[in-house]
């Protein structure tokens, strides 16, 4: 998820990649994520900051913007964005409610709260970007002392390396 350093920008997404993501992400009504992952989205609240960026980089903050979101921290007081709640707890059964209610689909961002959600079952679907690059160390994507069986939806290759991998729990 990121080096030993906290940086991720070896994982920045090219044009062609960011438009799959974008498209994986339209159906998206609510973001679930962590402190430290909510504080780099918040990039995407600002409208005048995308101006001049190309159609598919509007197209995300778009895409983000419109989504509730939910930031689970103990250290945070007050969202940075619209359409944003600080919870203080991550309550699983809080989550199942949500999901047997949602009219849009729910997404997991942040490695110890996607780890959380997965340890409770509530995690559906993986999508998994595999990126040509080895870090050797840092923040691990996936959490430890889980196994599941998954089954391989879809799988892209992109013209950059990148492999994208839909699995379903």
């Amino acid at each position: 998820m990121a080096d030993e350093t906290g940086n991720f920008d070896w994982a920045a997404p090219d044009e062609e990649v960011h438009t799959f993501v974008n498209d994986l992400e339209r159906p998206i009504g609510t973001y679930l994520y962590g402190r430290r992952l909510y504080e780099v989205m918040v990039f995407w609240e600002d409208p005048n900051a995308f101006t001049d960026a190309p159609p598919f980089i509007q197209d995300y903050a778009r895409i983000w913007q419109a989504a509730d979101k939910i930031v689970y921290s103990t250290t945070l007081q007050t969202p940075s964005s619209t359409r944003t709640r600080i919870a203080r707890d991550f309550d699983p059964e809080a989550v199942r409610q949500m999901k047997a209610t949602a009219q849009r689909d729910i997404s997991v961002g942040g490695p110890d709260l996607a780890a959380q959600a997965i340890k409770a079952g509530l995690v559906d679907e993986y999508h998994l970007f595999v990126t040509p690059l080895l870090v050797g160390g840092g923040k691990p994507a996936l959490p430890e002392g889980i196994r599941l069986k998954l089954e391989l939806l879809d799988e892209r290759r992109f013209g950059g390396g990148v492999v994208h991998l839909h699995y379903r729990a």
